[in-house]
């Protein structure tokens, strides 16, 4: 009897211990989907942290690039500065004298340089033909030109607003174009070349000065002789966008 209910016993132990290790079984491949799961996600957040730092290299390889390039630019600019500010002081140098005088008056704007030329001491009054005065100091403006052979000369005519009506000139823009074409074909003459240089004119319509005196008249009657880099020239010419 005893022999018996001991038998009982170690086949009811062996049933429980058989279904605690089931129940055990299926908690532990539970716990080993969820750590996979939770490493399968850990894994595709580096790679996507991966990609981020991949990212930020590639925009800090651009970014440095883009400072390079602005750094050969402000070299570049500095450099054409210096350029532009020694062709501006050997152009006073060469017209020294003429300066002085107050015959002629040297200006510089970012990459031009002009040349005002008062136009009594070129023209008489309602004239284009070059006075004996006008020449030589011409000559000498055209013998300080030459060297710039990188600029294109742009001669402008102009004048003051008192009317003018000839068989010549029916108005000042005839006049004021007249008189820039004149001066071209004397710095031609001069031995520079003529697709360097560009006449026109403005006529009253580009003043200086007030043309309510006689002062401010004798300022807007002027000749301007302008280099300007033939880069900018050429973009501004046709078929340019």
């Amino acid at each position: 009897m005893n022999r018996r209910k001991l038998h009982v016993a170690s086949l009811v132990f062996a049933a429980a211990f058989m279904a605690a290790g089931c129940v055990s079984k299926g908690d532990y491949e539970k716990l080993e989907a969820d750590k996979n799961q939770e490493i399968a996600s850990l894994q595709k957040q580096r790679g996507g942290l991966q990609e981020q730092v991949q990212g930020l290299q590639t925009q800090q390889a651009d970014l440095r690039k883009q400072v390079d390039a602005l750094e050969q630019q402000k070299t570049q600019l500095l450099t054409a500065t210096q350029q532009d500010k020694s062709q501006y002081d050997s152009l006073v140098r060469n017209l020294t004298e003429e300066v002085k005088k107050g015959e002629l008056q040297v200006r510089q704007y970012k990459d031009m340089l002009t040349v005002d030329v008062a136009e009594q001491l070129f023209f008489d009054s309602g004239r284009a033909d070059l006075k004996d005065t006008g020449k030589a100091v011409l000559k000498k403006v055209g013998d300080a030109l030459k060297g710039y052979e990188d600029k294109v000369i742009r001669v402008v005519g102009h004048t003051d607003n008192v009317p003018i009506k000839t068989k010549v000139f029916p108005s000042n823009w005839e006049l004021s174009v007249a008189r820039a074409t004149t001066v071209v074909r004397f710095l031609q003459e001069t031995g520079i070349p003529p697709e360097r240089m560009v006449a026109s004119g403005r006529a009253e319509y580009q003043p200086v000065a007030e043309n309510d005196t006689a002062e401010g008249r004798k300022k807007n009657r002027r000749i301007e002789i302008t280099l300007i880099d033939k880069n900018l020239v050429q973009e501004a010419g046709p078929g340019k966008k």
